[in-house]
């Protein structure tokens, strides 16, 4: 009797549910990474978005970091939740030999921590970055752009020459692109022919068959607004205006997919060089 072996003892039933508790708790942590980084993921096309709108996206439309630094922080949620799993597996089956006092480092509790520490000094920097980049860029044509009316989506930009000035310098843009011109009408040429009186209004329609095409076939009646067309044309103060659809209203009108947008875009730069 004295040479039997004592049972060990067995773990309470609280030692369990505790486990249990923290078991979840780090699932609903990894949850939380997972669903956190599929925001930043997308906070990059949300920018992008933004500055769209704003008429000025494309300068600065690099959403790659935002992308990264979402893509790790899933992968890390994800591995919160297998390593949690583990520890819990490893927890209950010390607890079923007795093991009621484990020494257990808050190793991991720690280095997400100073994960998170880091991934959010690294967000800030982006963020800083990103408003500095666009302030700079609205600094240099706050002068240029007046309006953007989200209703019509036209975006109206200044020019400091005249109308046939401005018409030559967009063409010399287009040329150095290579990019098509299809067509110059001059709406105030015309109306003159019928002994009518219009201030100088031209209207040019250009553009490039590799990236229009594929704006057609993902939408067809996208026909109507392509090829790309900007309006030269002076107002009654005499002032001289580019004016062009919103690419963001574009995408919007047709549904054209954010892979699709770069091929309507590409009218800002043109404009914005040809003001310069």
């Amino acid at each position: 009797m004295d040479g039997q072996a004592t049972p060990a003892p067995k773990a309470d039933i609280r030692d369990y549910l505790a486990a249990e508790r923290t078991l979840l708790a780090w699932i609903r942590t990894g949850l939380a990474l997972m669903g956190f980084g599929f925001v930043v993921a997308r906070f990059g096309l949300f920018l992008q978005r933004l500055q769209l709108i704003e008429g000025y996206s494309s300068a600065h439309q690099s959403n790659g970091f935002s992308l990264w630094f979402g893509t790790a922080l899933i992968v890390v949620g994800v591995g919160v939740n297998i390593l949690s799993g583990v520890q819990h597996a490893r927890l209950v089956r010390a607890l079923d030999r007795g093991q009621t006092s484990l020494s257990r480092p808050s190793t991991q509790a720690v280095a997400i921590a100073f994960y998170l520490a880091l991934v959010g000094l690294a967000m800030a920097i982006y963020l800083v970055s990103v408003r500095g980049s666009a302030q700079s860029n609205s600094g240099t044509t706050k002068d240029i752009s007046m309006t953007s009316d989200p209703l019509n989506g036209i975006i109206d930009v200044a020019s400091t020459r005249s109308v046939d000035a401005t018409v030559d310098k967009f063409k010399s843009v287009l040329e150095a692109k290579q990019v098509t011109l299809f067509a110059v009408i001059d709406h105030s040429g015309e109306a003159e022919k019928v002994g009518m009186t219009m201030r100088p209004t031209k209207l040019l329609i250009f553009g490039n068959p590799k990236a229009g095409t594929p704006l057609m076939l993902a939408a067809p009646r996208a026909a109507i607004d392509l090829p790309l067309k900007v309006l030269v044309w002076e107002d009654g103060q005499g002032k001289v205006w580019l004016s062009y659809n919103n690419p963001a209203y574009l995408q919007s009108r047709h549904g054209f997919s954010q892979e699709l947008v770069p091929n309507i875009a590409v009218v800002e730069k043109l404009v914005a060089q040809a003001v310069q």
